[in-house]
C-alpha cells in the first residue's frame, strides 16, 4: 500500500464526520447532499496539499475525474444514483493508485455488511419506530451512502494506523 503512512490519519478527522453525514443522509432521505461532496473535495484540496507531496496531490485529481466519468456512465445506465457517483468521485483522490484493489475489496465487504444489516433492520418494527421517517425503509433501492461513507473512513483508518 502506498498510503500506509500517517498521512491518512491527517484526512481521517475531516473525512469521518462527512462519511457519517453521507450515511445518515442517504438512510433518511435516499439522497447524498451535494454539500457533502463539496466538503470532501475541499478536505482533499486543503489537507492533501498540506500533507502530500505536490506531485502526488496533483495526480490524485485524475482519480476524481476518472471515477466521475465512470459514475456518470453508470448513472446514465441506471446502475447507481447521481449522488453515489459524485461522492465516489470525491472519495477517489484519497485512495492511492496502488491501493485500488484493497479499497474495492473493502467497499465490497462493507457493501455486503451494510446491505444485509439494512435489510434485516428495516424488518424489525422497533427499528422502524426509532426512525419512522427514513425513506430507505420503504425504498426499493439501497442507500449506497451507507457503504460509501464508512468505506472511506475504514480505508483511511486502516491505511493510517497500519503505517503509523
Amino acid at each position: 500500500m502506498q498510503l500506509l503512512d500517517p498521512t491518512a490519519l491527517w484526512f481521517l478527522p475531516f473525512a469521518l464526520p462527512i462519511g457519517l453525514w453521507v450515511a445518515f443522509s442517504d438512510l433518511k432521505t435516499m439522497r447524498i447532499p451535494n454539500k457533502s461532496v463539496y466538503a470532501l473535495v475541499a478536505v482533499f484540496a486543503v489537507v492533501g496539499l498540506a500533507v502530500l507531496p505536490l506531485e502526488i496531490w496533483a495526480w490524485r485529481w485524475a482519480h476524481l475525474l476518472v471515477i466521475l466519468i465512470m459514475g456518470f456512465v453508470l448513472n446514465m445506465a441506471g446502475v447507481i444514483g447521481a449522488g453515489d457517483a459524485k461522492f465516489a468521485a470525491a472519495m477517489a483522490p484519497f485512495v492511492a493508485l496502488s491501493d485500488v484493489m484493497m479499497a474495492l475489496m473493502l467497499l465490497s465487504l462493507i457493501l455486503i455488511a451494510a446491505l444485509l444489516t439494512h435489510r434485516i433492520l428495516r424488518r424489525i418494527p422497533a427499528m422502524r419506530r426509532i426512525a419512522p421517517d427514513w425513506a430507505s425503509w420503504e425504498a426499493r433501492d439501497f442507500p449506497m451512502g451507507l457503504a460509501l461513507g464508512p468505506t472511506l473512513v475504514a480505508y483511511l483508518a486502516i491505511s493510517g494506523w497500519a503505517g503509523a
